[in-house]
């Protein structure tokens, strides 16, 4: 597994037990930072991924409500939420990675991580997303 792969993978650690525990996920990057949970400290790509999702919370929030044909995101199963916030600001706020990888690195969490359908879901609303993103500003 790649340096950028564990990142994403811890990121997405973070922001769904923030969202599980109802905390902000800011807060709790900080704690993981100052009281580590793995011997490993967070890579920096990892504090990156979860501010950038933090910083843009709103925004993200507003296009996958808006892209995701029939679901709310409250609606979405939590771990899909994460995936595709964090998937979401890779893609449209990120110039660090491709599109195709950052879609195709959400999707294989969502095969790992979540329901059957879940891949399809998280791909389809992605790809929608990388191809509104030039007209967003």
């Amino acid at each position: 597994m790649g340096a950028r792969t564990k990142s994403r993978k811890r990121a997405l650690d973070i922001l769904f037990e923030a969202d599980q525990r109802g905390l902000n996920a800011q807060t709790l990057l900080v704690e993981r930072l100052v009281r580590p949970t793995t011997q490993a400290p967070l890579a920096d790509y990892t504090v990156t991924l979860v501010e950038g999702v933090v910083r843009c919370w709103t925004e993200i929030n507003e296009l996958l409500a808006t892209h995701s044909q029939g679901w709310t995101v409250e609606r979405m199963p939590a771990v899909d939420r994460a995936i595709l916030r964090l998937a979401t600001w890779e893609v449209v706020y990120s110039d660090e990675v491709p599109d195709a990888v950052a879609i195709d690195e959400a999707v294989e969490l969502a095969k790992t991580l979540s329901t059957d359908e879940s891949p399809v879901f998280v791909n389809g609303l992605l790809a929608r997303i990388a191809e509104v993103k030039h007209t967003l500003g």
